[in-house]
């Protein structure tokens, strides 16, 4: 059989192989450098040692040692033994703040469960009162003191500002200054407050410096901006985290002072 001579065409190299020019490398050169910078600058700022912790699903700022949670009936039943042995070798679960109730009548229903698993086994525990500025707060002091009653080694009570109802500064701000009053003066302790940046801006700085400060602030990698006039004493720095016996995201929170002034907080 004749054998059939074929006329294979010459393969030459595709331009995408061939060497780049002096100036693209210095491109790439240039870019190398300048991300390396930005990693570099990143590492050398981050004061607050912030580290992913995959069991958690979230950076944790590890400059800090306490960090907690906060809770209502939004995460369900709770299982508690989980939660208290949901640690890694950098963190853990210290503490969790527990709704209590909002308004003058509503109790969160997961509020007596919770309160009682919380000292079950033993985790700091802290409880908050969400406000509402359409009532009377006289009524919003006794709804919480029905149902709260703090132990030794309670964390102070928690007054969680975070909608304004469309009511006037000044009645916000004479609102929640009789429930202060009143709570301080029926715990023996000086409550907390509860606020984003916005609303500390707006009816906290110049009203209230005198009261210790819970901050939410999600996209921030450091308070120093709002810390300056205040003594902030958490920080709630993510809404979406993890952890053990708790299904679906949890509030994480960091303690922003000295572990002196952890052990000497609360009841």
């Amino acid at each position: 059989m004749a054998k059939r001579i074929l006329n294979t065409p010459k393969v030459t190299n595709p331009n995408y192989l061939k060497p780049l020019p002096a100036k693209g490398w210095a491109i790439v050169i240039g870019i190398a450098i300048l991300i390396g910078t930005i990693v570099w600058w990143k590492d050398s700022t981050d004061e607050n040692q912030w580290e992913f912790i995959s069991k958690f699903g979230i950076k944790l700022p590890l400059k800090y040692a306490i960090h907690g949670i906060d809770v209502s009936h939004h995460n369900a039943k709770i299982n508690w033994d989980k939660l208290k042995n949901s640690r890694t070798e950098q963190a853990g679960v210290d503490f969790v703040y527990i709704k209590a109730t909002e308004g003058a009548t509503h109790l969160d229903r997961q509020f007596q469960r919770n309160w009682s698993e919380a000292k079950r086994v033993g985790m700091k525990r802290g409880a908050y009162h969400f406000y509402n500025p359409r009532v009377m707060s006289d009524r919003q002091v006794e709804n919480f003191i029905g149902q709260v009653r703090l132990e030794a080694g309670d964390l102070p009570p928690v007054l969680d500002l975070e909608t304004d109802a469309r009511r006037p500064n000044e009645i916000i701000v004479k609102g929640v200054r009789n429930w202060l009053v009143l709570i301080e003066k029926h715990y023996g302790v000086k409550p907390i407050i509860y606020v984003n940046a916005h609303f500390y801006k707006k009816y906290i700085a110049g009203n209230f410096d005198d009261y210790p400060l819970w901050l939410a602030g999600y996209s921030r990698t450091d308070l120093n901006d709002l810390t300056l006039d205040s003594k902030v004493l958490f920080w709630q720095h993510s809404e979406r985290g993890w952890a053990d016996g708790i299904k679906g995201f949890v509030d994480y929170n960091v303690f922003l002072q000295e572990a002196g002034d952890w052990e000497g907080l609360g009841e």
